[in-house]
């Protein structure tokens, strides 16, 4: 061996080759438009999509992404650096979808033009050796050639069936195939899909999802300055929102009493609203969690519910300063709620309270109040309070259920060596330092401490998704399209069947039946001695049939 001739062991003559940069876009090209990647694809958008539902979404519950900040303020942040708050329309997840709606199409205009071409093609020739094929078999008949081939041919077109007659040595044979509908089903399967993503799309740029929170009682107008939070289509005018009028009249919530297993669960939430058309006419309707509302090209579904005590403060010289129904967070199972109380104005010091209720109160073995029961049994409302400024004047916004309690002085509770104020409905107590009084209003305007009925004393609330899709149409239909083409793909057999007539020296035919399957086929040598057994049958045989 010469070791200074630079031979690397290709041998002589043999070249490096490489591909440049335009061999690697066309690489790259058919790697992306292979079904192995747009399997790959799809399968991981299913995966992205997974965080959607294991954590509150800003785009159908702001309220609760809220919540959990609240709940995990350590590990909230790092989620939403990876946009797990916002996962339908993260970066990451948009990558996905659109590798993935360049990946389907790619296969699929490559793969319409092949099978067009095989729609027109003809049936192959007849191999010369049938005997290598699945299935094979062969009858002796007594005929005439020509004729056994042509009923042989008019039973393959009545079994769907594409035929070419073929004659080769003074043989005559029909080459004869079927099946095609399992590719025009695959390609119906990815077309609908691309139609799906197409139609998401549309349906996400034209669209819209707005929540508003509703206190028994009160309504709201679809306009963009009523919701509480909005989240508008890349397309959407936000001035030409239908105007109509939606109004919670009341919540129905049913537990379960009965299996001692589940007290206290609920089985039924019913919110009954009434709709004013921008017309003027008023329509009544219901709303439950798995049956949205629909009306005015929205739908109105149910997200969650809890409980809005009714409070109402004096100031000292017998103004009410504050008389609002407030919403308040559930905390547990039970309903044990918080809620925040801010009064800016009226009073000589600004007042915040913090809150919690309990529908059914009692007290732990340590001296904490907790709630026993979902229900309106024994509800108690329990109050901290707090003076000072509550940067309402600073120009930043704060949320309506967080009180930033850093800054402010607290009068009761805690160390301040004055009790939390406790109300029950239609109760009112002093507010410490001679700053007025604090009354928990009775929703039911009767007496509830000589009835002892607190079935209607507080006000519930409701929070709404009002959605606008107006793609959802068109997503069925190419659902109900992709459902179609799958069970064409799967359950649709594509096979090739032949029949040969050789001539014999005596008069006779030996007829020779085959068949060959693309894919798997477990039905495919049935059929062809079923065709065989039909087809011979005909005839008068010349002697006992044979298989090779």
């Amino acid at each position: 061996m010469d070791g200074g001739s630079g031979d690397d062991g290709r041998g002589p003559g043999v070249q490096e080759t490489s591909l440049g940069f335009i061999g690697w876009l066309r690489f790259g090209w058919r790697q992306l438009t292979s079904m192995r990647t747009a399997l790959l694809l799809l399968l991981l958008v299913a995966i992205a999509a997974i965080p959607g539902s294991l954590v509150p979404q800003r785009s159908s519950d702001p309220n609760g992404v809220t919540q959990y900040f609240q709940d995990n303020p350590d590990l909230a942040p790092v989620l939403d650096w990876f946009q797990l708050f916002d996962v339908y329309s993260s970066v990451w997840f948009s990558a996905i979808y659109l590798l993935l709606f360049v990946s389907l199409i790619g296969c699929i205009i490559p793969r319409t033009k092949h099978h067009w071409q095989a729609l027109r093609a003809r049936p192959p020739r007849t191999p010369a050796r049938l005997g290598r094929l699945a299935g094979y078999t062969e009858r002796t008949v007594v005929g005439d050639p020509e004729a056994v081939v042509a009923d042989a041919t008019l039973i393959l077109k009545r079994l769907g069936y594409r035929v070419e007659r073929y004659e080769a040595k003074g043989q005559p044979s029909v080459s004869a195939e079927r099946g095609y509908w399992r590719e025009t089903g695959n390609l119906i399967f990815h077309t609908a899909l691309v139609g799906i993503l197409v139609a998401v799309g549309i349906g996400g740029g034209f669209g819209f999802a707005g929540q508003r929170v509703l206190v028994e009682g009160q309504s709201f107008v679809n306009t963009l300055q009523a919701y509480d939070s909005f989240n508008p289509g890349r397309f959407v005018d936000t001035n030409s929102l239908d105007a109509y009028r939606l109004g919670l009249e009341q919540l129905d919530v049913v537990y379960e009493t009965e299996n001692q297993g589940a007290i206290g669960q609920p089985t039924d939430f019913t919110a009954h609203v009434d709709v004013q058309q921008p017309g003027g006419e008023t329509e009544d309707g219901i709303v439950k969690v798995n049956g949205p509302l629909r009306t005015n090209g929205t739908d109105v579904y149910l997200l969650g519910n809890g409980y809005a005590p009714t409070v109402e403060i004096t100031a000292p010289d017998g103004t009410v300063v504050f008389d609002d129904s407030t919403p308040f967070l559930p905390q547990s199972a039970e309903l044990t709620s918080v809620g925040v109380l801010k009064v800016p104005d009226g009073l000589d010091e600004q007042l915040g309270l913090i809150c919690f209720f309990y529908p059914t109160q009692d007290e732990l073995a340590s001296g904490a109040f907790t709630s026993t029961y979902p229900d309106l049994v024994y509800p108690m409302l329990t109050c901290n309070v707090y003076q000072g400024d509550l940067g309402l004047d600073d120009g930043v916004p704060t949320s309506v259920y967080e009180l930033d309690t850093s800054d402010l002085e607290q009068l009761t509770g805690g160390d301040t060596g004055v009790d939390s104020i406790e109300l029950m409905p239609g109760e009112s107590a002093e507010l410490p330092n001679g700053l007025g009084t604090i009354g928990f209003v009775d929703a039911s305007g009767g007496d509830v401490a000589a009835t002892g009925d607190y079935s209607n004393s507080v006000k519930r609330f409701a929070s709404f998704d009002i959605h606008r899709d107006p793609s959802q149409g068109w997503v069925l239909v190419f659902a109900i399209l992709v459902i179609a083409g799958l069970v064409l793909s799967l359950f649709v057999p594509r096979r090739r069947v032949w029949v040969k007539a050789v001539p014999g020296e005596d008069g006779t035919v030996t007829v020779q039946y085959a068949g060959l399957a693309r894919g798997e086929d477990p039905t495919l040598e049935g059929a062809v001695a079923s065709l065989a057994d039909k087809h011979a049958g005909a005839y008068e045989p010349a002697g006992p049939p044979s298989v090779e």
